[in-house]
């Protein structure tokens, strides 16, 4: 998964909030995975101090290593649970998180969360994608296997994995008044942006965590999953593969 989330760029993945970042301006960065996406908001507010949180330290190590290699000084780690961040309130201008509320237990708790250590009149950001939007072609009937079990285990473990069409709904039930809810896609059609995909979910659906929570609900067969990681592979070879991922934005004032 992060070696995935590797490859996402501010451009790519926050271009609906870039236009309201600022030098100076404070950014909490939540989830921040590998760190790429952080270290493009902190050459953007700089001097401006960004905090980079994650639940976990060795996904934290890999940002600070990304933070380092850029030479950047106005990072800073730590741990947190969005649904409990340990933050004062209003302590950032801006609060961001990308590809987290579909994860998490309680999105609504989550942006309730973000708004509270967020300053009067500052922005709370999130884009999250959905799984039932996927398209691709050429059609083949393990990938739709993919799908169905990948948001059978999304939910089994208390996530969303169609997030994107409930952010507006999230915002709204979390006490947001003023929300700019958008949509945007990546397209995946070039050999370059396959041979990626597809390389990386077919070893992801044999080697990772939500391959061992499949197997471990009885949700699949090893069979099943060796027949997925085999189509993602096919897919990515086809000269004429095409895959595109719906994402729902929202960009609330606090």
């Amino acid at each position: 998964m992060l070696r995935g989330h590797q490859r996402r760029t501010a451009e790519d993945s926050v271009a609906y909030l870039l236009p309201h970042l600022k030098p100076g301006s404070t950014v909490l960065d939540i989830g921040c995975g590998p760190g790429t996406i952080t270290a493009d908001l902190a050459e953007r507010v700089a001097p401006g101090l960004v905090l980079a949180v994650d639940l976990f330290d060795n996904v934290l190590d890999m940002a600070r290593a990304e933070v380092q290699r850029r030479d950047l000084s106005n990072v800073s780690f730590a741990t947190a649970d969005v649904h409990q961040l340990g933050f004062p309130d209003g302590m950032f201008d801006v609060v961001h998180a990308h590809q987290v509320l579909q994860h998490v237990a309680d999105p609504v708790q989550a942006l309730r969360e973000m708004r509270r250590v967020c300053r009067p009149g500052g922005i709370v950001a999130a884009r999250d994608a959905d799984y039932a939007g996927f398209v691709w072609f050429p059609q083949l009937p393990a990938l739709d296997l993919w799908r169905d079990l990948y948001r059978q285990a999304a939910r089994a473990n208390r996530g969303e994995p169609d997030a994107g069409r409930r952010m507006l709904s999230w915002a709204l039930e979390a006490g947001f008044d003023h929300v700019t809810p958008t949509g945007s896609l990546w397209c995946y059609a070039t050999a370059a942006a396959r041979d990626w995909w597809g390389g990386m979910w077919a070893d992801r659906i044999l080697h990772s965590g939500v391959a061992r929570e499949l197997l471990a609900l009885g949700l699949a067969t090893t069979a099943q999953l060796e027949e997925i990681s085999a189509a993602w592979r096919a897919w990515a070879a086809a000269p004429d593969g095409w895959l595109s991922i719906p994402h729902g934005e929202i960009l609330c004032r606090a």
